[in-house]
């Protein structure tokens, strides 16, 4: 009786997780440039385990149904949305905008193309009577939070008149399995990724990605693992029911 339980507490358990992915798609279905997340399962039938709680040291055993095994993107391209706005950008067909923090050079990528004038303070060149360089300001194009946006060839992209189409690099690699999502629109590669290239998507000034989740699609996830999650806890209940009856007879 112990493995019934185990098997509907698991299997609850593991709804919750599901419905934990399909309601983070939910929230973000108005998020430009957001690419929905998928819950992929596997049955605990050939193989043992970690526990179902995080950093539990425990094994599921062989037979106890189903875990969680990963989680992967959708990265299907969104719908244009027509903003008017010089500074936005969309991506028609493939690639992502590499945008790079100054302070830890780390690059992200991104299909979220909503971009910002960012004041950059630099050397000049030039020095003054006593030997100091002197700083200038100038505009860079930037995401808004605190990153600039890489051009074609992997600088920063200054900008003199907003209206006029800027440079903007596309990049992309031939694999994005594994990719770390960050900041809900923001993508880290892994070495399995592969090498860096330029992409052969279009920027279309004007316009943003609007988020390729699916409302109705997620919605119906959602109740289907709300119908399971049901059924795991019935399980539990019905097995509690048996082994107090067992048990009763024993009496």
């Amino acid at each position: 009786m112990n493995q019934s339980f185990y098997i509907g507490a698991v299997g609850a358990q593991q709804q919750l997780q599901r419905l934990n992915v399909h309601g983070d798609n939910i929230s973000n279905v108005n998020t430009n440039g957001f690419k929905a997340n998928r819950a992929h399962f596997s049955a605990l039938i050939y193989q043992d385990h970690r526990g179902a709680l995080d950093g539990a040291d425990t094994q599921l055993p062989m037979g106890v149904g189903a875990n969680l095994l990963m989680t992967s993107t959708d990265f299907s391209q969104g719908g244009p949305a027509d903003t008017g706005r010089t500074l936005d950008y969309y991506i028609d067909g493939a690639g992502f905008f590499g945008v790079v923090d100054l302070a830890t050079g780390q690059v992200t990528f991104t299909r979220n193309g909503a971009f910002y004038l960012s004041e950059l303070v630099r050397e000049s060149g030039e020095v003054d009577e006593e030997g100091e360089p002197i700083m200038e300001s100038v505009y860079c194009l930037g995401d808004g939070t605190g990153r600039f946006v890489l051009s074609r060839q992997g600088g920063l992209i200054e900008v003199d008149d907003p209206t006029e189409e800027l440079p903007i690099g596309i990049f992309d690699y031939s694999n994005y399995n594994g990719m770390e999502q960050v900041l809900d629109t923001g993508y880290l590669p892994v070495d399995k990724n592969g090498d860096l290239w330029l992409g052969t998507g279009k920027a279309v000034q004007g316009y943003l990605e609007r988020s390729n989740a699916d409302l109705a699609e997620e919605l119906s996830k959602v109740i289907e693992s709300q119908r399971a999650y049901g059924m795991a806890l019935k399980m539990v209940q019905t097995s509690d029911e048996i082994e107090t009856t067992i048990n009763n007879l024993r009496a």
